[in-house]
């Protein structure tokens, strides 16, 4: 698996190195749309700081490999802020695209929308997400922050989603493939039922590394429940498929990592900081005719700090339709602070080389430094641990 998301990492990345043409400046939301309208590859649409007003839809416009089409806020210390609509800006149908140094908020729906307009054989793709940020979307319900269905060689690196809907994910995907999540950062609070982030409806091929999620219910959904009329392209018998979950830090979530549907999926060397219920969860959601039990996954080298007054026994939730004999732990640090005995977590079937009831001496955790003292045993584990 990551030698195949090596060169996934590898395709999403062409459109860095890109030759952009002149900066074709814009300060209104006319003016921004007439300039993506007239959009060819290599056109660089930047926009001055300041309000917009948010609920902008924006359909086909296609980059190239070598010259994508750029929208950027003019100051990434400043950037524009798109307030208010359903979604601040919904692009439908694209490729080629970099948006960067943009912040969207106050939306009724989700912040940030990418699709594929509907036909599921035509996936938006090639998409770079940069320095992007989202913030008190919703607040109630199914509300996301940045949505994805039906968008493949994507990017997502370096952006803040921040209070979204209190049942909505952060970055949820539907019938993506082939994407990068890295170095962002999620935001919520410890009591709604959001998640951080969820690949699910036949999500496949994604890696997703070095980012900070805080609160939610469920910090990375791996899968999911989906209606079978919006798979992409069409139910293949998972909710998602090959996962990789590395270099993260979880804190004070209810649970970091739930397996959902899932055919194969990776966890590791992830830093699990204080979960409220559950180190994670093993469930099959979706029992519609042809799926596959959830099943392969692994977590290895994973450090979890709980605390017994918050921990639901053994930490680990699994539920009925599930094949947890196909699960494998390795080598992952569990460690109650406030009693070192109770550490012990209650697998599906046995790990390999696990440290329990030790502890990792995390440096200054109430100083927000989660990295490891030097005399840790439990060197080379956690997000810290990640070797390259």
């Amino acid at each position: 698996m990551r030698a195949r998301l090596f060169i996934i990492i590898c395709i999403t990345m062409m459109v860095y190195t890109a030759v952009a043409d002149e900066v074709q400046v814009v300060s209104s939301e006319s003016a921004l749309l007439e300039a993506v309208r007239k959009a060819t590859p290599g056109a660089v649409i930047g926009i001055e700081q300041g309000e917009y007003n948010g609920g902008l839809y924006i359909e086909a416009i296609h980059g190239a490999p070598d010259r994508p089409i750029h929208i950027k806020g003019m100051n990434p210390n400043n950037p524009p802020i798109f307030r208010g609509g359903t979604n601040g800006i919904h692009f439908s149908s694209i490729s080629h695209v970099v948006i960067e140094d943009i912040h969207f908020t106050e939306t009724t729906g989700n912040g940030l929308n990418i699709d594929d307009g509907g036909t599921f054989d035509t996936p938006s793709h090639h998409i770079v997400l940069r320095r992007v940020m989202v913030s008190q979307v919703g607040p109630e319900g199914n509300r996301d922050g940045i949505k994805l269905s039906g968008v493949q060689d994507f990017v997502l690196d370096d952006c803040t989603i921040e209070f979204w809907g209190d049942a909505g994910q952060g970055v949820d995907m539907v019938g993506c493939k082939r994407g990068l999540i890295e170095n962002s950062k999620f935001r919520h609070r410890p009591d709604v039922h959001a998640a951080g982030i969820q690949t699910k409806g036949g999500t496949r091929d994604i890696h997703i590394r070095h980012n900070y999620i805080e609160g939610t219910a469920r910090g990375i959904n791996i899968g999911g429940s989906t209606s079978l009329a919006v798979f992409r392209p069409e139910p293949q018998g998972f909710e998602a498929k090959d996962i990789l979950v590395e270099g993260n830090l979880f804190i004070r979530t209810q649970s970091p990592v739930a397996f959902v549907g899932v055919d194969g999926a990776v966890v590791r060397n992830n830093t699990l900081y204080h979960p409220g219920r559950w180190a994670l969860r093993i469930l099959q959601e979706n029992q519609a005719d042809g799926f596959v039990p959830c099943r392969n996954g692994v977590f290895s080298d994973n450090i979890v700090v709980f605390r017994s007054s918050e921990w639901a026994h053994g930490g680990v939730n699994i539920g009925p339709h599930t094949a947890v004999e196909t699960f494998a732990f390795a080598r992952n640090v569990w460690f109650c602070e406030d009693n070192p005995s109770n550490s012990t977590p209650s697998l599906p079937t046995a790990e390999e080389d696990g440290l329990i009831g030790v502890d990792p001496m995390l440096n200054k955790p109430s100083e927000n430094d989660y990295s490891l003292h030097p005399i840790s045993s439990a060197q080379g584990r956690g997000h810290t641990g990640l070797i390259e």
